[in-house]
């Protein structure tokens, strides 16, 4: 897993999820995050697209709300988009090199939170490299997230801002009076270039 790392603040562990092996360097928490250093080599997909072991890194994570938003990054990754009526076939680009994956999941149950909307604005300095929506997705490898291939510039610092739009669905009792408004996340890391 050469040319892959973060340096996170709290702590270093080797998480295993599904068949998939990663190294996840796990960042601190609250409304802001950690300053670490990533990158992610670009083999990880075998020819056909289909992940092979995918090296995932933590970029960081914050509570709202009893919601875990955790946000990891991969290699990018084919995806496919259904609408309910038709299909579109996502492939990376050239200039893609991560897949961002933002997880929303209960503190106390572990579980996943679908229906929410995710918008991320990652910024280089002053630039804006990336504003986009996180699709919401399934995956055997990665699990439930929200996630979207991202292009970055270069090596160098990064801010990332989440927009996390509340979870549209009907609720039980004991989710009735959280999460109902748009909530901000924000997190800086730096890449070393995939």
């Amino acid at each position: 897993m050469r040319g892959l790392f973060i340096a996170g603040r709290r702590e270093s562990r080797v998480v295993s999820v599904a068949a998939v092996v990663a190294v996840v360097f796990a960042a601190g928490c609250g409304s802001s995050s950690t300053s670490g250093s990533l990158g992610l080599p670009r083999s990880a997909l075998a020819a056909t697209g289909v992940p092979k072991a995918i090296p995932m890194v933590a970029v960081g994570q914050a509570v709202w709300q009893g919601m875990r938003i955790r946000v990891v990054a991969s290699a990018p990754v084919k995806f496919v988009v259904f609408t309910g009526t038709h299909e579109q076939l996502v492939k990376p680009t050239a200039k893609d090199n991560m897949h961002l994956m933002v997880m929303l999941n209960d503190v106390q149950t572990g579980m996943a939170i679908p229906y929410a909307s995710v918008w991320a604005t990652i910024k280089k300095g002053q630039r804006v490299v990336y504003d986009d929506r996180q699709w919401p997705m399934l995956s055997k490898y990665m699990g439930v997230h929200y996630g979207n291939n991202v292009a970055l510039p270069g090596p160098g610092s990064y801010a990332l801002t989440l927009l996390i739009g509340p979870p549209q669905s009907a609720r039980h009792m004991e989710y009735a009076n959280v999460w109902r408004t748009p909530h901000r996340v924000n997190m800086t890391f730096h890449w070393a270039g995939a």
